[in-house]
This record gives structure tokens, C-alpha cells and sequence, in this order.
């Protein structure tokens, strides 16, 4: 059994932070303004803004701690993390879930934050969000419906989500537990204690910035380890900014993720609204939801 986090209510406090890489102090202002707008406190950790030299935001032990204080901190009801990039997977196994297992709290965050999801999904049977981080929340992003479904979600508002027809869909109907994220950090974690497991499961995916013969490789790798061929269904947002090789792949994303889930027979979902760009809904991991796929859209409905 999962079991879920509390919902927010108006003057409970979130935890920001950054257990990952670098972000400015300036680019969170937005998202504090904006979460004390919707009736919430925010407790700003030091790793926001750190003085560290490297890609990270604070050594491993700085962004550990600081974590690990907001989830034993019961005065702190989520957990925002500022940004994704890389770092999580060098900390996961150095933090201590026992009080959190005792008193849960919403964790929100997305791309490297991957790790975190699947972590608390399979070892830590405890729901959390995969939705738009503090930076989404600047150049009028905390007006648009995304953010805005964060707020939903922190609430307690169950969500129903509709992605428009594409040719590529294959359509039928499903019921499972949500899971997902960035593409390439459920494929690192393939191997580890933290690597989902899909059996029924409602897999999403996307990604950012990869060579298209990338996708390939890591597509291969799920297929490889079983998680593609006992899916309850698959649902596939988008991947920006891919690369081109010099000698062309032959094959597009979609083509690539086409042929690898092309003999089995769940529902497949292409085009759905979660991303590293604005279109990126929250959703709630391990939660569980109903995919409809037909010819004319899509939805995904929490149950």
C-alpha cells in the first residue's frame, strides 16, 4: 500500500531547497511570493543561492542535511526542491526515511528529481509530486494552468487531465498506479533499490536535451530489465531540445518509443503535458489513475 502525504492547508508551512544542482536566489522569489499568495508559509533553505563553486548547490553533505532537517521537520508540510540538473542519486542512500515513514509530506519536484519519486515509490511506499519547480513559476508562469495545477494538487483536488489526439496513440483503457519522470534517471536508476517497478503500473516519461540515439539506448535498457512489457499503460510527454547525430539515427522520438512498445498491447499516449518547457501538469506518484486513450484524445483521471 502507498500511502498519502496530508494535503495543505492555508498556513502550513513548505520547505524550498535544493538538493541538486546551482539555482540563483533571484529566480525563487517568484515562487515564494506566489506560495504565500495561495495561504502558505515557505521556509527558504540555505542550499537556495549557496556560495558553492561547483554545479551543485552546496557539497553532498550540505544538500543532504538540509533535506533531511525538512523531512524530519514536522512543522514542514512539502517540500519544494528549487531545481532539478544532478545530484540526488549521490545523497539518496544517505538519507533517513524513519520519521518521514511516521509522519509523510508531500515532496514536489521533477527531472533529477526522479530519483526521489522512485525512491520514495518503491522503498518508501509514500505518494509524491512530480510537478513545476520554482523556476516555473517566473515570466508569468505561476498564472498559467500548470502551476496552477500544483495548487490543485497541493489541496487535495483530484486531477483530470486531457492531451489532444495524435497518430500515434494506441488506443484502450487502463487502471493503475501512477509512476514516472525523466527518462534518463529511470534508466540510472535501473539496477538500484530505488528503480520502479512498472508491473501494471501507468509509466510516463520525458525528457530533455538528448541525442536521439540516446533515447534509443535507454529505451533499450528499460526493455532489457522487463519494465516495458508488463505496463498497464504507457503515456509519453515530450522531449525537448533532442540532438541530431551527423549521420542521421533514421528514426524520430516517437518512431523510437513506437518500436520498442510495438508488441505489446496497453494503451500509449503520446503528446500528454509533462515536460522540462511550461506544459507540465503535477501528478501524483503512486497514486492511482485511469488512462483513457481513443481516437479523439486522451485522459488521464486520478481515481
Amino acid at each position: 500500500m502507498i500511502q498519502i502525504p496530508p494535503y495543505l492547508r492555508k498556513g502550513d508551512t513548505i520547505g524550498l531547497t535544493c538538493p541538486a544542482g546551482y539555482m540563483e536566489s533571484a529566480k525563487v522569489q517568484t515562487c515564494i511570493q506566489t506560495l504565500q499568495s495561495w495561504g502558505y508559509e515557505v521556509m527558504v533553505g540555505k542550499t537556495i543561492g549557496s556560495k558553492s563553486k561547483t554545479y551543485f548547490s552546496g557539497t553532498d553533505g550540505e544538500r543532504r542535511d538540509e533535506f533531511q532537517a525538512m523531512l524530519d521537520d514536522d512543522s514542514i508540510k512539502a517540500i519544494l526542491c528549487g531545481r532539478g540538473g544532478y545530484g540526488v542519486s549521490r545523497i539518496i542512500d544517505e538519507l533517513d526515511f524513519s520519521r518521514f515513514k511516521k509522519h509523510p509530506k508531500w515532496v514536489i519536484g521533477f527531472s533529477d528529481i526522479t530519483v526521489l519519486h522512485a525512491h520514495l515509490n518503491q522503498r518508501i511506499k509514500t505518494a509524491s509530486l512530480h510537478a513545476p519547480m520554482a523556476n516555473a513559476f517566473n515570466d508569468g508562469g505561476a498564472k498559467k494552468i500548470y502551476v496552477q495545477s500544483l495548487q490543485k494538487a497541493l489541496k487535495g483536488i483530484k486531477s483530470n487531465y486531457t492531451a489532444k489526439a495524435h497518430a500515434a496513440n494506441r488506443t484502450g483503457t487502463c487502471e493503475g498506479k501512477l509512476i514516472g519522470g525523466n527518462l534518463a534517471l529511470i534508466a540510472h536508476l535501473v539496477g538500484s533499490k530505488s528503480a520502479y517497478k512498472t508491473r501494471n503500473r501507468i509509466l510516463f516519461l520525458e525528457d530533455i536535451g538528448e541525442y536521439i540515439y540516446n533515447i534509443d539506448r535507454m529505451m533499450v535498457q528499460l526493455k532489457r530489465a522487463g519494465m516495458l512489457s508488463n505496463l498497464g499503460g504507457l503515456i509519453v510527454g515530450k522531449f525537448s531540445d533532442i540532438h541530431k547525430t551527423a549521420r542521421p539515427f533514421g528514426q524520430t522520438v516517437q518512431q523510437i518509443i513506437q518500436s520498442h512498445v510495438a508488441e505489446y498491447d496497453y494503451p500509449v499516449c503520446y503528446d500528454f503535458p509533462v515536460s522540462h518547457e511550461l506544459e507540465n501538469v503535477a501528478l501524483k506518484v503512486g497514486v492511482m489513475h485511469q488512462l483513457t486513450v481513443t481516437k479523439n484524445r486522451s485522459v488521464l483521471k486520478e481515481l
